[in-house]
């Protein structure tokens, strides 16, 4: 009876958050298709096409860019929905509502303190509306309910009291999970090293055998990755004056973002849909300090690792290594107008949500 009672207890919290989850997104239920979703999605050539599947998959050129999985969902809805936008947003919600039970049963596998509180405030983080409310923004929920679940079969196929791999099909399981990530968007390229940082976390040291099973990961995600840094610039149109960075440019860049991210979610007030592109490096060398000041936290968390644990170092260099496609390293469109967005940092945050959990508990 007592297990039970238990049992009922863990369950309660994340169903009080995923009903409040669903009253919180009620309002974007009915929105309309907005800027990228009529250029990407409505006005294309395989939205409303019979052979519209053959098209997303087989002629990456055919869409912004080679993420099938996502524009699969969108052709399908096409034909269940038409242009009634309701099921559309419903198929969000219901992703990132997924994704909150996901990171709970991934902080739970690591003994994370704060689990439940972590899901929580990744569930109703007022900087995941972008990533859930608009339609174009797919691709984040469903590569991310993939990138957790590769996770969590990981994790099931080498447990963190484990320094082996004992289950092979689990490890068949994070592979084809890891693949969808990256069919749905590529940003899941980074799953290989974040599991290892995790087993070093957990483990102290990673041996060649775990190595040698992520060799596979790391080969397939370099190719999508570099798939969709091509497709940016010659088919989404990254180029011209806006892209001629230098590369302290480039440093300054990610080290302020890395900064503006983690600020959001501790205090997320005046999210916008475009916030203002910074000057560069040149004309603004104090920027630098951005980047110098990540070093000293990453510095300092590396010489208290023996006293505080790894446990934060692990989690700051997950956070930014997550974010890595995003910092300015590599040109994406939207840096014509900004070099940071809310949407960007949405699989990032499980990481630094985790930590402030974990320390509030």
């Amino acid at each position: 009876m007592t297990s039970s009672r238990s049992s009922w207890r863990r369950l309660a919290a994340p169903a009080v958050v995923l009903l409040t989850l669903l009253v919180v997104y009620g309002p974007a239920l009915r929105g309309a298709f907005v800027w990228d979703d009529i250029d990407f999605i409505v006005e294309t050539s395989w939205y409303r096409a019979d052979d519209g599947l053959r098209q997303i998959w087989l002629e990456p050129s055919t869409t912004s860019q080679y993420y099938p999985l996502t524009y699969s969902s969108h052709w399908i809805e096409q034909r269940l929905f038409g242009s009634d936008t309701l099921g559309y947003h419903v198929v969000n919600v219901v992703l990132h509502a997924a994704n909150a039970l996901l990171l709970w049963l991934v902080l739970r596998a690591l003994g994370v303190p704060g689990a439940s509180l972590a899901a929580a405030i990744f569930a109703l983080h007022p900087v995941h509306a972008e990533s859930v409310a608009w339609i174009s923004e797919r691709k984040n929920v469903l590569s991310g309910f993939f990138f957790l679940s590769a996770v969590l079969a990981w994790l099931r196929a080498s447990p963190p009291t484990q320094d082996r791999m004992v289950h092979r099909g689990w490890y068949g399981a994070c592979l084809a999970f890891f693949v969808m990530a990256l069919l749905a968007k590529t940003v899941a390229c980074s799953l290989p090293a974040v599991i290892l940082l995790l087993v070093w976390w957990k483990r102290g040291h990673v041996d060649r055998g775990i190595v040698a099973w992520l060799a596979p990961l790391f080969v397939i995600g370099v190719a999508f990755a570099a798939l969709t840094v091509w497709l940016e610039v010659h088919t989404v149109g990254a180029k011209g004056d806006e892209f001629t960075l230098q590369p302290l440019d480039r440093i300054a860049i990610a080290g302020r973002a890395v900064w503006f991210y983690a600020g959001k979610l501790a205090w997320p007030e005046r999210l916008v849909f475009i916030y203002p592109r910074w000057p560069s490096a040149r004309s603004a060398p104090w920027q630098l300090l951005f980047a110098g000041a990540l070093l000293v936290v990453v510095a300092v968390l590396w010489r208290a690792r023996d006293a505080i644990g790894r446990g934060p170092l692990t989690a700051v260099l997950l956070f930014a290594g997550i974010l890595v496609p995003a910092l300015g390293f590599f040109d994406v469109y939207p840096m014509r107008y900004s070099f940071v967005a809310d949407h960007f940092q949405y699989l990032a945050s499980t990481v630094a949500i985790a930590l402030g959990a974990a320390i509030a508990t």
